[in-house]
């Protein structure tokens, strides 16, 4: 059934970010030990001008070609095409931008790294386009082959260079190596002859305005923080900013995120049956934050520990950071689901709006925040627009599949409750623990350990059930049901 065709893609996703997550995790530890938070702070501000250029010149190729029926060679080679198109433009573009910037951040040093950063998104667009085909299948497997190869030589790249006195320049090296090896991968495991055409352009023609228009709202939005902190703070305190922003995506990134890809080809396949994408979302929506909720706040519960474990002294100061930051993208697979199933629908300008009412709200948070209070008040100005925003995704999603806030709410109560549980615990008991007088690390495992355990009691004690069946995926809930009319949360996809 699709359900488990799509569980399947999911897992070979999940193990491949996670592992390269891992990789990234541990390469930014020993880095974290041998460069200062200034190294860190300086490659942020320049990746964060690549990001913005990288976001506004984002074609969206796999998307539009996963929602065709059909899918022939014009069809790669026009989106090859679309993607060299798009690496010349990035090029020129960062070409022209670079010494501006640095000019007005007042650091040379940063013109040779925003060129060389470049190289990343570049190859990113040329990677082989006969992915889409596997990907249209909800086969995977060439995706963990790929993400895993890159990032393993990335690491090694990055590591040698950090041992031959590279500084700052592995930062680069891992960020640059990792897609460029990943593009010449791609050919290997998904064959591609290029060539150059424009024949099937209209096929992404309407999927390309609101798309790009959501895209650059959106790199204004992600980056907002980092460039206005890189402008009126230092290089140090940008340096924490940056990795513990890192460090509180890393389990949506890792987890969450790759879970959710195969959903929208799961939500294009059913996008003409109301009711089953009804309860298709339900099922995504729920898995997405039973899995994002005890992360977020885990990460938020014991950020002293994670900082003092992982970073070292030399990063104090990080923890409220890691705290806040962990918080504000707690709800970011909730918004992953609602692009998917938009994107699925066709509806790329409820992306468009969602970044919209998303800058609106978040780029006068953060600057209050960082003009009263610094990076901590910037950190606590995401927190505020993302629960804003969050009212803005249940509103949203019932004007696409008149699903009602109260019955999304409803979906999801259950991992509200368990949560809290789980925070009234770890609170209750750190106190405890802490006059054992263990090593820091043993005390982050214990404590670890303890909202795990609660998490799940608490989820057991108001019904939730998670049943993995031949055929299907079932979230089983005893105490809640759809509205009348509606399938049953056991029932397939």
């Amino acid at each position: 059934m699709l359900a488990m065709k799509a569980l399947r893609g999911a897992g070979w996703l999940v193990a491949s970010r996670f592992l390269g997550r891992f990789i990234d995790f541990f390469t930014l530890l020993i880095m974290a030990r041998m460069l200062t938070p200034a190294d860190f702070g300086l490659t942020a501000l320049a990746m964060s001008c690549v990001a913005i250029v990288d976001m506004v010149l984002e074609i969206p190729v796999t998307q539009a070609l996963v929602r065709l029926p059909h899918v022939d060679k014009a069809h790669l080679d026009t989106g090859f095409t679309l993607g060299a198109l798009r690496g010349l433009a990035i090029a020129l573009l960062l070409l022209a931008v670079a010494w501006p910037f640095s000019w007005i951040n007042g650091d040379p040093q940063l013109v040779p790294v925003i060129l060389a950063l470049a190289f990343a998104p570049i190859a990113r667009g040329l990677a082989s386009p006969g992915l889409i085909l596997f990907i249209r299948e909800l086969g995977f497997l060439r995706n963990f082959l790929l993400e895993t190869g890159g990032k393993l030589a990335a690491f090694c790249l990055a590591i040698a260079t950090l041992l031959l006195g590279g500084g700052y320049w592995a930062l680069v090296v891992n960020f640059v190596a990792a897609p460029v090896f990943g593009c010449a991968i791609s050919y290997r495991l998904a064959p591609y002859r290029p060539a150059l055409s424009l024949s099937r352009l209209s096929d992404f023609a309407s999927f390309v305005g609101w798309f790009t228009c959501a895209q650059l709202v959106s790199a204004v939005n992600w980056q907002f923080d980092r460039i206005l902190l890189g402008l009126g703070g230092s290089k140090e305190v940008l340096g924490r900013y940056a990795v513990a922003a890192d460090l509180s995506v890393m389990p949506t990134q890792s987890l969450i995120g790759p879970a959710l890809q195969p959903i929208m080809a799961a939500f294009a396949r059913i996008k003409g049956e109301d009711q089953r994408l009804r309860l298709a979302f339900l099922k995504a929506a729920r898995f997405s934050m039973l899995a994002s909720v005890p992360c977020s706040l885990g990460i938020a519960l014991t950020s002293d520990l994670i900082v003092e474990v992982l970073l070292g002294p030399k990063w104090h100061g990080a923890d409220w950071l890691l705290s806040l930051l962990s918080l504000s993208v707690m709800a970011t697979p909730y918004f992953q689901t609602l692009y998917s199933l938009s994107l699925a629908l066709g509806r790329p300008e409820v992306i468009f709006r969602l970044n919209l009412y998303d800058l609106a709200i978040r780029v006068p948070a953060v600057t209050i925040g960082f003009l009263q209070w610094g990076a901590v008040g910037m950190a606590a100005g995401r927190l505020v627009a993302a629960a804003v925003m969050a009212a803005f995704f249940l509103r949203w999603l019932r004007s696409l599949l008149a699903i009602g806030i109260a019955e999304q709410l409803l979906n999801l109560w259950k991992v509200a409750f368990a949560g809290a549980i789980m925070t009234a615990g770890v609170l209750a008991l750190r106190g405890p623990i802490a006059a054992w007088q263990l090593p820091a690390l043993a005390e982050l495992i214990a404590i670890a350990t303890l909202g795990a355990l609660l998490y799940g009691l608490g989820l057991l004690a108001c019904g939730m059930r998670l049943a993995i069946g031949a055929g299907r995926l079932d979230l089983s809930d005893r105490w809640w049901r759809p509205r009348s009319g509606s399938a049953k949360i056991g029932e397939g996809w």
